[in-house]
Order: structure tokens, then sequence, then C-alpha cells
């Protein structure tokens, strides 16, 4: 019986600590919707729009990816470039820039076939061989499977206006395919990866990394830094590169631009696979932080200590309180912050999320090996090395 109380009383702490986690996220997220120190919008600085250089590394293609690309085509914004870069020479992506050059002759769009193994990390190693090319003193990084809006170059260039900011980010959502793993990868991105990056933003009092979904950043920064050769190694590159130009003295900004992301028809097995990658990777670049991420599931404690109470009335209560909360962490962020309007129609499924997410935590504290684009690599101190 003292086994039986014991594990109540640990469950009901668990869920009560999952339950202030979701009162902070809704607090994190009202908080960024009301601040004073949002970017002002391009309206507020209609002569500000230097000239940008986007830079995008590529490897493979998908259904979406020429959609993607076009959108960048189609920016509401005077002057800028595009520069692709690819590893190998019969990349499938090359097709796909060709055709993109054939129907807008007029845009300065570049391709690169980046032949020298620079690092571990392909994208990095890209990156250090396209930054050459670049024209401009501000630079953009984003992946190949961001869609972006017509306004988005207008929206992350306009925080440069103060010269203390060395980096712009901005937040995304998931475009799900039909599949249950990509459905559950978008629900995770829009409820319980965002409402983890304004937490940690509002609790550390700013941005102090990035998301790879936009990494903007000037020159001046970016050698503050020693360009992208350091980070030839590191899995996570878009964190380490707003971490160190935080470190550096600048200021990393979010923008209100939110983009789309294409979520792959995953299987469960790649679905489980790419998120244990993910959970690996942040757990070795903020340890602490992703130690903690145990108290933040509040549904699943609840869950827990409604078994081992036997079904009592208070842990009923709790089950109760943790769900109605934490459905409205998804919608109230999920639409309220990204606008995803399929959060709404995929509610049901938060609680599947959530009992995944508590596997792909357990997941990666139980080895440091990933796979990535098709490769085994050992994570060791942020660093991959391949097997």
């Amino acid at each position: 019986m003292r086994i039986l109380f014991l594990l109540q009383v640990i469950t009901a702490t668990g869920s009560a600590c999952g339950i202030g986690f979701y009162l902070i996220s809704l607090w994190s997220a009202r908080s960024y919707l009301t601040r004073q120190e949002r970017p002002a919008s391009p309206a507020a600085h209609p002569f500000f729009d230097p000239p940008v250089s986007i830079l995008k590394p590529l490897r493979g293609a998908d259904s979406h990816i020429y959609e993607s690309f076009r959108s960048h085509c189609l920016q509401d914004f005077p002057q800028y470039e595009i520069i692709f870069g690819v590893s190998e020479p019969y990349d499938p992506a090359i097709a796909v820039v060709e055709r993109l050059k054939r129907e807008f002759p007029n845009h300065s769009i570049q391709l690169v076939v980046c032949s020298q193994n620079l690092g571990a990390n392909t994208k990095v190693s890209n990156l250090i061989q396209m930054l050459p090319l670049a024209r401009y003193e501000h630079v953009l990084v984003n992946d190949s499977d961001i869609r972006v809006p017509p306004d988005y170059l207008r929206c992350i260039v306009v925080p440069f206006s103060n010269p203390q900011v060395g980096m712009v980010t901005c937040f995304y959502r998931g475009a799900a395919g039909k599949s249950l793993g990509s459905r559950l990868e978008s629900i995770g991105i829009s409820s319980e990866f965002i409402p983890g990056v304004l937490t940690a933003r509002n609790l550390e009092g700013g941005m102090r990394f990035a998301l790879g979904s936009t990494l903007a950043m000037t020159r001046r920064s970016l050698a503050a830094i020693g360009g992208f050769e350091p980070l030839a190694d590191y899995l996570a590159d878009d964190y380490e590169l707003g971490c160190r130009i935080a470190a550096a003295g600048f200021n990393v900004v979010l923008s209100d631009v939110v983009v789309d992301t294409f979520v792959p028809e995953y299987s469960l097995r790649s679905f489980f696979q790419h998120q244990l990658r993910w959970g690996r990777s942040t757990r070795d670049s903020r340890r602490w932080g992703y130690l903690g991420v145990l108290l933040t599931f509040g549904l699943p404690w609840a869950f827990l200590a409604l078994i081992f109470s036997r079904g009592a009335i208070w842990a009923c209560l709790l089950l109760a309180t943790a769900l109605v909360l934490r459905l409205l962490v998804a919608v109230s962020i999920g639409f309220g912050v990204l606008r995803d309007r399929q959060i709404i129609h995929d509610l049901w499924l938060v609680p599947l999320r959530d009992l995944a997410a508590v596997l792909i935590w357990i997941g990666s504290y139980t080895g440091r090996t990933i796979t990535w684009r098709g490769k085994r690599f050992v994570l060791q101190d942020r660093k991959i090395y391949p097997v």
C-alpha cells in the first residue's frame, strides 16, 4: 500500500507540474501576442528594404518542393537573390531548380554544386561553399520544404533596422499529409514544440536560439561567430547559430511572420525515427532543459494518477483539468498564434501525440545513435560522427 501511495504522490505531482507548464504556455502565448517589443510592421519602415541573399541548401526532391521554391520568387520585395546548393551533381533537386529558372528568367537564381565535404553536417558544408557567392550584407537561410507568404522578406528584414539585431527567426506550422505519422508530427509542432519555444523565450527574457524555418543574419553577426565553418560537425546548426549570435552580444528577434513546412507522409516507424533524432539532438543541446520536459507531460501523468488511485474522484478532477488545459494550449497556440486550422480537426489526436512524446523522451536517453538523411551518426557534445 505504501508503494501505491507513493506512486499516487509521484504521478499527481507530475501532473500538477504539467498543468503548471500548460498555464505558463498560455501566459507566454498571451505575452507574445500582446507584447510591446514586437517587431515593427513593414509599414512602419517603408523605405527599409536592404537586398537579401537567400541560401537554400538542398538534398533530394519531393512533391511539394517546387511550390516551396516558387513562393520565394513571388516576394513583394525590390531586390534579392536565391542561391541553391547541392552536394552531388545528380541530385534530383537540380531539375526542380532549372524549372524555376525557366519560369522566372528575370530573377537572380544560382545553382551551385558544392563538391567539397567540409564536415559531417552536409547542410553546413554546402552553406560554407555557397556563402562566397552571396552578394548582399543580409543573408537568409531556410530549408527546402519551407513555403513563405509574399510579405515574408519584408517582415524578416524590418528588425534589422536596429543595428543591435544580429539574427531574425520565425515560427512555422506543419502542412500535414494524410498519414497518421504526418499528422502527429504536425500536431507536435503546433501544440508541443512552439509552446515550448514561447515558454523558453518568456522565461529566458528573449530568444537565445533560432529555428531552422528562417535563419536571417547580417554578415557582421555571422563574422562575429567565425562564419559557418565552426558548425560543420554540429547536428542542430540552427540552434547553434542563434545561440552563438546571442552569446556574441547581438539580439535574436522572433518575427511575426509564420511560414509553412511540408510534413512528409511518415509511416509510424519513420515518424518515431525522425522524432528520436530531434529528441536526442535537443537533449544534447539543452541538457537540463530537456530533462525538465518530463515535468511538462501533464496529461500522461494525470492518466497514471487515475490508474494508481483506482479511479479516485481527485484523480478524475486532475485528469479533467489537465485535458482541458492541454487542449486549450493546442488551440490557443496552434490556431491563435500559428493560424494552423488543421489543429482544430486533429484535436482528438493530442492525447496520442502526448503518449508518443513520452516514449520519444524515454527513447532519447537510451542511446546516442541517430539516422539523418539515410546515414547513421553518433551524437556527442552536440556534434555528429559517422558510424
